[in-house]
């Protein structure tokens, strides 16, 4: 009896956040308003180098966002100068929920129903009005950690879970992570192979119809690296090294002219 309860009660909580992540997604894809993205900025692995780069860390870290989303609309058919909004909010006061250790589906959907609980929390304490999209970037001291786990970007829920290394010098590439998983969060796919990270051809070349085809000039930002051979390629130092190609544009409803 107790069990038939607690799988209707789970079923309607599913409905209600299916429907409310399919509202947010046609909202996003309208284009009528820019989208406010929050950044979250949490210090990962407790050390005190960390803490001490987010104690220093301000707008100014990410000013490389706006502008490449700006400058990537301008080649499409968007109505909007600005696309997304970026602003640093106050660190969290927990980190989010770990991904399960063995992502099964129904682990996945509690680890998302959980994600969504704690992005909603950590919005609403800041007194601040909620972002459309909230990414939290979990920092690590690069002195231990040569490399990062996985990042993540949901288009259900406009949610962002983002590794990067507490490093000034590395502010390039972090922004680039940043950008790839906020497009995730309105509808955008990898353009890589999972099982190599090469770019996948054409959707994941910036220059697809280029002639010679290597090495590329520019990253797909969906693909994350540039292609320089058949078999090599190279992640961007910054968003400047990066395009939104037509494939991608087209999965997050912008338009060629």
């Amino acid at each position: 009896m107790w069990k038939r309860v607690r799988i209707g009660i789970l079923l309607v909580v599913l409905a209600i956040v299916a429907g409310n992540a399919w509202l947010d997604r046609q909202r996003a894809q309208s284009w009528r308003d820019s989208l406010y993205v929050g950044i979250f900025p949490i210090a990962a692995d407790g050390r005190a180098a960390t803490r001490q780069y987010l104690a220093t860390l301000d707008l100014a870290a990410f000013h490389d966002l706006e502008p490449f989303f700006a400058r990537e609309a301008g080649h499409y058919s968007l109505g909007l100068t600005v696309p997304f909004r970026v602003e640093l909010e106050p660190p969290p006061a927990s980190a989010p929920p770990p991904m399960p250790d063995d992502p099964g589906p129904v682990s996945v959907a509690w680890w998302s129903l959980r994600m969504r609980w704690y992005a909603w929390r950590a919005a609403a304490a800041t007194g601040r009005p909620p972002p459309h999209i909230r990414v939290f970037v979990l920092y690590h001291d690069p002195a231990v950690s040569a490399r990062l786990p996985h990042s993540i970007g949901l288009s259900k829920g406009q949610i962002g879970v983002v590794n990067a290394f507490a490093s000034a010098a590395q502010a390039g590439p972090n922004a680039v992570v940043i950008a790839h998983e906020v497009l995730h969060t309105v509808g955008a796919s990898d353009k890589y192979d999972p099982e190599t990270d090469a770019p996948l051809y054409p959707q994941g070349y910036a220059e697809p119809d280029a002639r010679p085809l290597y090495p590329q000039t520019r990253t797909e930002i969906m693909a994350g690296r540039r292609p320089l051979s058949a078999t090599e390629q190279e992640m961007p130092d910054s968003l400047a090294e990066c395009v939104v190609g037509e494939a991608t544009a087209a999965e997050i409803g912008w338009q060629r002219r």
